[in-house]
């Protein structure tokens, strides 16, 4: 049963944020018998409550809080993150890839790339290789341990078509944390669509049916939702020692902390680092190489759609079943380093109108519309170098309900991100005239809903902000738990990776307490 805990019990190890990272991290700790208070600053919504409308739930999930984009971005850089229980593990597509192990070490393997600040990760391939074991039996990743992969729909034969006729080989419905049968207690996929609307027969993985459920079973844990952490404080000694939060009645409270974990994705994480100044720390917490909130990554993106000749109904179905990777490897020969993932990505009317014709009216855009049923879309993925001027700051005078600064978010390509992107582009086009597509359509996806890299994992403290456990090199009790400590974007998708992550540090963290090191 869900245990309470003093809010002045500083025995407890405090988690901000229950998404992947937090939600994960809780559970670790909490099976484990260390005592775990949660703070979400969403609500906690069900499974049952979810409904299969798009608009409605990106309304009641996503994190709509004021954002600022500077430089390659929309001004009010629309972030797709959420701000409820289980966190971006509601709205995720549930692509569950692992990162390639030159991805891990990115200066060793690139070399040295002008105005990119490349480390490699101060953990190899081998010591992670285990947790990515443990993170996809415990997800049900298909495609591992043998784990059936999920059925072919429509938009994957669409693809599996395509990229056979230009010479691709290796292409499937992918690596997904959606169960191919019934698994853990939950159902098998019924290919409904509407994915990232949250689950509403809780077949795909999500913090807030699995592991949230199961740390409170445990008696070690405290879930506090509406609770939206506003500074890390620290004793004398530059120790964490509490969190302040405003709960759901907007009172200000402070949990005291044995150990400080922060979860909060990777904006929201360094927002509160850097507003947690104090004169020991004036330049924010855990900042005095001044690396919180720099080499921002979000992937780089883009996006194909095309009117095939006959009905696809890409909305129906697993949504990102069907991927390509055979351009997910390092060939510079290509005109740039790292590689793509090609992913099929079915877009709501809304969203496909405002993508391939915005502001579109009359005949022409109607005509788009009518074919909405034979539309099929792509998305390329890329690895996105860090840059150490692409960072979140805090705006000089504008301020939130809780009385924060607004994040900035200054982000620009790189010269490898545009030839990539350039690259990606031409491949799904590529893909789609091989199919006879009555029309092509490119466009831009500006938009971030995989933030890393701001509080990345380094072996010196001068080029980042934790230590390969994700405990900060500034404070041995403040650790950093979600995609902020990565070190380079990859050309996967983050959230396997902050899995066997989390898992990975709670052992770290249990056993630091356990020794009596904290």
């Amino acid at each position: 049963m869900s245990k309470t805990f003093s809010l002045n019990d500083s025995s407890v190890v405090v988690i901000i944020g229950s998404g992947a990272g937090g939600g994960t991290l809780g559970y670790e700790l909490a099976r484990q018998g260390v005592d775990v208070v949660c703070l979400e600053a969403g609500p906690r919504q069900e499974a049952s409550e979810f409904v299969n409308d798009a608009e409605e739930m990106t309304a009641r999930l996503t994190w709509l809080d004021r954002r600022i984009g500077v430089g390659d971005t929309e001004a009010n850089f629309p972030v797709f993150t959420c701000k409820t229980v289980g966190g971006t593990t509601v709205h995720w597509t549930a692509t569950a890839l692992r990162m390639q192990d030159h991805e891990l070490r990115p200066q060793t393997t690139y070399g040295k790339i002008d105005n990119a600040s490349l480390i490699d990760w101060p953990l190899s391939p081998e010591e992670l290789a285990p947790y990515y074991d443990r993170a996809e039996d415990k997800m049900g990743v298909t495609g591992t341990h043998g784990i059936p992969r999920l059925p072919e729909s429509n938009h994957y034969k669409v693809l599996k078509a395509g990229a056979k006729r230009v010479g691709y080989r290796h292409f499937n419905t992918g690596n997904m944390a959606i169960n191919s049968e019934d698994r853990d207690g939950r159902p098998a996929c019924r290919q409904i669509g509407f994915c990232m609307s949250g689950c509403v027969i809780a077949a795909k993985w999500s913090t807030l049916y699995t592991e949230i459920p199961r740390a409170e079973e445990t008696g070690h844990f405290e879930l506090r939702p509406q609770a939206m952490a506003v500074r890390i404080n620290h004793d004398a000694d530059g120790r964490v020692a509490g969190v302040v939060y405003v709960d759901q009645d907007g009172t200000r409270r402070e949990q005291k902390a044995r150990v400080a974990c922060v979860a909060g994705n990777a904006i929201e994480t360094a927002r509160l680092l850097l507003n947690s100044k104090s004169d020991l720390f004036p330049a924010g917490l855990a900042n005095r190489a001044d690396q919180v909130g720099r080499h921002y990554m979000r992937h780089v993106f883009a996006g194909v759609a095309a009117i095939m000749p006959g009905p696809v109904n890409f909305h129906r179905g697993t949504q990102q079943a069907g991927h390509v990777q055979d351009e997910a490897d390092h060939r510079p020969e290509r005109g740039f380093s790292g590689g793509y993932q090609i992913e099929i990505l079915p877009f709501p009317p809304t969203s496909l109108a405002r993508l391939v014709s915005p502001g579109g009216w009359g005949d022409d855009f109607a005509a788009i519309m009518e074919k909405y049923n034979h539309f099929a879309s792509l998305l390329i993925q890329g690895e996105d170098f860090p840059q150490a001027d692409n960072r979140i700051l805090l705006h000089g005078e504008e301020r939130d309900a809780y009385g924060l600064p607004v994040p900035v978010v200054r982000y620009r390509d790189h010269a490898n991100n545009v030839a990539l992107r350039r690259h990606g582009v031409a491949a799904a086009r590529k893909i789609f005239q091989s199919l006879g597509a009555e029309r092509i359509f490119t466009y831009p996806l500006k938009s971030a809903t995989h933030n890393m890299g701001i509080c990345r994992m380094s072996a010196r403290s001068q080029d980042g902000v934790c230590d390969k456990w994700g405990r900060t090199h500034d404070i041995p009790n403040l650790y950093i738990s979600d995609g902020s400590a990565f070190s380079s974007s990859s050309s996967a998708n983050p959230t396997l990776t902050i899995v066997a992550l989390a898992i990975r540090q709670a052992e770290h963290i249990a056993k630091e307490i356990s020794a009596g090191r904290m």
